[in-house]
């Protein structure tokens, strides 16, 4: 997986909104973050624009991302927000001066979909915080800084009851599962041979957990993993007649006939502690009964 070049201080970063809108004044914190490792900022078109739920139609926010991808001082592009959209408008994207000199995207959740798609295409990207992460963490910005300007990365953190134990190493890949679940049979649908599987997800239906982890399977994603990485799963939501298991269950069930070695509980995903994960990166993972080590090769 072809690595961007890593940021130095006096590099440009771009702010720009690929799914949902952001028009409220809320990119001061962000701006100081970058401002403080010595990166300048632009802010994209997209910002501030506002179509229903959306940052502007399919073909502005494709514009704006497009107009970064292909500028050559913008060494990096950060996805202000998630929610839903980016998968309206990355079909409309044209890669070819990306891959003349690749940057780093910057997102996670409905990100995830940019993740996938440069992972087909060869590329490693950055699942980390975003602007509008305003409660994030120290160690969560610290591990985006470490990420952009390439520095050593690597995780340590108590073993959770539910691990599964042992040790792997492979190419990382992941991010929401909803958005992995709903590209599968698309062009931007990940290859999970022998790779190292990262999921987080929220606000969902445990038995949408299911059905998600079941189709997972059913499409061969899961029985060629080296590993599995669960991040945050959030606000997970019951019916009144209760699924039966939460959702670690959900994937420890669906995952049991695999001898391969489980986190679960990882600080990623929607959460203040959002560590920075290089997802296209090979990364050595171990889990044993005192704690589990990720790092980044």
């Amino acid at each position: 997986m072809i690595a961007p070049a890593y940021l130095k201080k006096g590099d440009t970063i771009a702010i720009v909104a690929t799914a949902r809108k952001n028009i409220d004044d809320n990119l001061k914190p962000a701006i100081s973050w970058l401002k403080s490792w010595g990166l300048e900022v632009v802010i994209g078109n997209t910002i501030g624009l506002d179509k229903n739920q959306l940052a502007g139609t399919d073909e502005q926010r494709a514009a704006d991302f497009q107009s970064q991808l292909d500028n050559p001082n913008i060494k990096a592009i950060w996805c202000v927000r998630g929610g839903y959209g980016t998968v309206r408008m990355v079909d409309l994207l044209n890669f070819t001066k990306f891959k003349q000199s690749p940057k780093w995207i910057i997102g996670f959740s409905d990100v995830t979909v940019l993740h996938s798609h440069l992972n087909t295409m060869g590329y490693q990207s950055i699942h980390g915080i975003m602007p509008v992460s305003s409660k994030a963490t120290e160690e969560a910005k610290e591990s985006l800084r470490k990420s952009l300007f390439g520095e050593s990365l690597q995780y340590t953190v108590p073993c959770d009851q539910m691990n599964r134990l042992g040790k792997a190493s492979g190419i990382l890949v992941g991010g929401n599962l909803s958005i992995l679940y709903s590209l599968l049979g698309s062009p931007s649908a990940i290859d999970c041979t022998d790779k190292i599987l990262f999921i987080e997800d929220l606000d969902e239906y445990l038995y949408h957990m299911d059905r998600m982890m079941i189709n997972l399977k059913r499409n061969g994603c899961l029985e060629s993993l080296k590993g599995i990485i669960v991040g945050g799963m959030t606000k997970m939501k019951d019916n009144d007649i209760p699924w039966g298991k939460n959702v670690l269950e959900i994937i420890d069930d669906v995952t049991k006939t695999y001898n391969i070695p489980i986190i679960y509980n990882f600080p990623a995903g929607h959460l203040a502690d959002n560590h920075a994960l290089i997802l296209g990166r090979k990364i050595s993972l171990e889990a044993n009964d005192l704690e589990s080590t990720i790092v980044f090769e």
